[in-house]
C-alpha cells in the first residue's frame, strides 16, 4: 500500500500513541481556537490526540495503523487524505490539522481543502522551520534539523494559502510535555537515547542510519561527561520552552459568514 504522505505509518506508527499523548496546555489552546464550533473536521487525525470530546468531531486519517490506535470512546476515523476530503463545501463549523501538514504530499491542495470544508476557523498546529535550529538538538543532529526544514512549509505560506485573516501564536512547550515531538524533550535529553522515543518522531526516518547513530553517540558522550549540562543544563529547570511550535488560526473571508 502506498502511503498517503511522506511517512509510512503502517510500518512506523504501530506504537505511536504510547509516546504521543496530548499535552493539556497545548490542547487548551487548540480547543479555544475552535471558538463556538459545534462540528469540527480533524484532518490527519492520527490516534485522536487533541480532539475535543464535547463537540461533534469527524476524524479523517489515511493510515489504518493510526486509525486502529484511536481510543474506544472516539468515533472511527474516515479513510481519506487531506488532498481530497469527501465532504461538500462549508460542511463543518471548523477544521483542524495538528502536526500533520508537513507530511502531506500536496500541502497546498490539502490546506485549500481545509478552507473549503470549513465555514469557520481553520486551526493548524505546526512547526516553524526557520526556528528549528534554535533547539539544542541541532548541535547533535544537524542532518535531522536540515531534513525537517525541508518538510515544513513556511508559516507565511500556510497563511497565504488558507486566505482569510490569520493569527500566529508561539506555543510554549511544558517541560513535562507528554506529546513526544523532538522539542518536547528540551529538558530531558536522555530521552533521545531511547530508540522507542526516536521511533515516534518521524524526522529520524529522514536521516541515514549512520547519521542517526553518530547523533546518538555524540549526545551520549556529552551527557556522560557533563558537557551537555554545562551548555544546556539550565533547561532542566525551565518550566516552558518557546521553540518552533506554532498555532495558526485562519478565519474565513467575510463573504462566507
Amino acid at each position: 500500500m502506498t502511503p498517503a504522505g511522506d511517512v509510512d505509518y503502517e510500518r512506523s506508527g504501530i506504537d505511536y500513541s504510547t509516546w504521543r499523548q496530548p499535552d493539556p496546555t497545548i490542547a487548551a489552546l487548540v480547543h479555544a481556537s475552535l471558538g463556538t464550533a459545534r462540528s469540527v473536521i480533524n484532518v490527519g487525525a492520527g490516534a485522536g490526540s487533541y480532539e475535543p470530546v464535547d463537540i461533534d468531531v469527524t476524524a479523517v486519517e489515511p493510515s489504518a495503523s493510526m486509525r486502529a490506535q484511536r481510543p474506544p470512546d472516539r468515533q472511527d476515523a474516515i479513510d481519506a487524505a487531506a488532498e481530497a476530503l469527501p465532504f461538500p463545501d462549508h460542511a463543518f463549523d471548523a477544521a483542524m490539522a495538528l502536526v500533520t501538514v508537513h507530511q502531506w504530499r500536496d500541502k497546498d491542495r490539502g490546506l485549500r481543502e481545509l478552507r473549503r470544508v470549513s465555514r469557520g476557523p481553520v486551526v493548524i498546529l505546526t512547526f516553524d522551520g526557520d526556528a528549528l535550529d534554535r533547539f539544542w538538538l541541532a548541535h547533535y543532529a544537524p542532518e535531522l534539523i536540515a531534513a525537517e526544514r525541508r518538510r515544513y512549509p513556511s508559516i507565511d505560506h500556510v497563511c497565504d494559502v488558507l486566505g482569510g485573516t490569520a493569527t500566529v501564536t508561539v506555543v510554549p512547550i511544558p517541560a513535562d510535555c507528554p506529546d513526544g515531538f523532538t522539542e518536547a524533550f528540551y529538558a530531558r535529553p536522555e530521552s533521545f537515547l531511547d530508540p522507542a522515543v526516536r521511533g515516534s518522531q518521524s524526522a529520524w526516518g529522514f536521516v541515514s542510519p549512520q547519521a542517526r547513530q553518530q547523533s546518538v553517540d555524540r549526545l551520549s558522550r556529552d551527557l556522560e561527561s557533563g558537557e551537555w549540562d554545562r551548555r544546556y543544563g539550565y533547561l532542566r529547570s525551565q518550566p516552558n520552552y518557546e521553540g518552533s511550535l506554532r498555532l495558526v488560526v485562519s478565519a474565513p473571508n467575510p463573504e462566507l459568514d
